[in-house]
């Protein structure tokens, strides 16, 4: 079996993929890896989430690492990955192993490598990282490991609490007085995942969904999208909050909804936090976006002289130009955002405690913040669709589209393109269709904005079109 990392590490189903022999394979080119580039001696940190099987995969990533001479931190109970990435940085380990599917259905698993620096692994680690697998699958190289006793009675593993660090350093980087004072009715949704508890612990009193141990996750994704927050959208609708908040199943990314309980998507999340970084909290720097990214970004940068840098989809591109430049915020359509002054890493609790911040400063809804941004430099409208195409028609798309664009769509002369990740079209209004085939999965995804979402809908059409699906 080929192992591959994705966007933000391997992940594969229970037991078929993600198994312990392939773990095993995995760990022992991670320990390969730190030993090469001299940072094994620095240790390792791990932490998990609340899957299942977790907590034993990461006990047998332990004996492996433990077994290849480092010294290992493990949290002694499950964790954000955000919690583990700060602890990497904070215990000044060598890197840190996150297991977790994030956002995937229940019967995923995954292994998630976060770098010295407190953030996910770079596309140039996780290529090394591939290329030691496949050299120790073809050559037989056996996994070296040391037994769980063994490592805790010789002192090569520590137990540690995950959450204490990170709590420190959210209630460094957050007025939570000022948002204690502000008494906003919130309700959050952790979806079952490792951001279950923290907002109470820092905001004690505040209301928690879900937050009960469940690893079918309630029978969807843990991943805070409008389809799967209708039960956080109607507690808001019932009148007994001002907002919702809702984190994935590892709590790296954001979800919300809003006073009026419609869904807040992560483009109006990065859009009302970049503004309230910049102007309430006096901060500055240059702002990341992806290539999927609503053109708000674009827009707010332009009025705040703010330098903007566009990446391919993926955290990991946004966390190389925070490791470059000095960079105030970066974020992606996904919900992954992060800020200056933490870690190069998405923080779905951070960015839920930033939003409050916002409220609590402004005295105002996430709605109104978000619409006098909108009032200033246009009102846009968003919307992205996944269909299913096979792996043939799937190339025969990109070498269709990459030999002969379209110069117009839905009868719109097309004014520029961006084919740094798909195929983007762009129009002399700044609407945009983005036509991207996933290169891990048999699905094509389009993104459209417009600042009218009849022009959103009509642009989306002409993608489907235009793909033949």
């Amino acid at each position: 079996m080929q192992i591959l990392f994705g966007t933000d590490g391997w992940r594969g189903v229970i037991a078929r993929e993600f198994t312990f022999d392939n773990l095993s394979l995995v760990a022992q080119a991670t320990m390969d890896y730190l030993h090469r580039h001299g940072l094994a001696g620095k240790g390792l940190v791990v932490g998990y989430d609340r899957r299942f099987l977790s907590r034993e995969f990461a006990e047998r990533v332990v004996e492996i690492a433990c077994g290849n001479g480092l010294q290992v931190w493990l949290a002694d109970a499950y964790a954000p990955t955000p919690a583990v990435s700060w602890a990497v940085r904070e215990l000044g380990a060598g890197a840190g192993v996150m297991i977790t599917a994030s956002h995937n259905p229940p019967c995923y698993n995954g292994f998630k490598i976060k770098e010295s620096f407190g953030g996910s692994a770079r596309p140039s680690t996780t290529k090394e990282l591939e290329e030691l697998v496949a050299a120790n699958m073809a050559q037989a190289r056996p996994v070296r490991e040391e037994p769980l006793t063994d490592a805790l009675a010789a002192g090569h593993l520590v137990m540690f609490d995950a959450a204490a660090g990170y709590l420190a350093q959210l209630g460094r980087y957050i007025d939570l007085e000022k948002i204690r004072q502000a008494a906003i009715p919130v309700v959050v949704d952790p979806m079952f995942g490792a951001g279950c508890g923290f907002f109470p612990l820092l905001l004690p009193g505040i209301a928690e969904i879900h937050g009960e141990q469940n690893p079918a996750f309630g029978g969807q994704p843990p991943e805070p999208t409008e389809e799967h927050l209708t039960e956080l959208a109607a507690l808001v609708q019932a009148g007994g909050y001002c907002a919702g908040l809702a984190l994935d199943g590892d709590a790296d990314r954001i979800g919300a909804v809003d006073e009026t309980g419609a869904f807040f998507s992560s483009h109006m999340i990065f859009t009302v936090l970049l503004r309230h970084l910049y102007e309430r909290k006096g901060l500055s720097g240059g702002v990341v976006k992806t290539v999927s990214t609503t053109r708000m970004i674009d827009l707010l940068a332009e009025k705040f002289g703010l330098q903007l840098f566009e990446t391919p989809i993926g955290f990991k591109h946004i966390c190389e130009l925070m490791l470059e430049h000095d960079i105030l915020m970066g974020g992606e359509e996904s919900g992954g955002l992060g800020v200056k002054g933490h870690i190069p890493e998405r923080d779905g609790i951070l960015m839920g405690l930033l939003l409050l911040e916002a409220m609590a400063m402004s005295g105002k809804g996430l709605r109104q913040l978000l619409n006098e941004t909108m009032d200033e430099i246009g009102h846009f409208f968003y919307r992205r669709i996944d269909l299913p195409i096979g792996q043939e028609a799937k190339a025969a798309l990109i070498a269709r589209l990459r030999d002969d664009a379209p110069t117009a769509i839905a009868g719109r002369a097309v004014a520029a393109t961006n084919f740094r990740d798909g195929f983007k079209f762009i129009f002399s209004d700044g609407a945009w269709l983005l036509v991207r085939p996933s290169g891990t999965e048999p699905v094509l995804r389009l993104y459209s904005e417009a600042n009218d979402p009849a022009m959103v809908e009509e642009l989306l059409s002409a993608g489907r079109t235009l793909a033949g699906v």
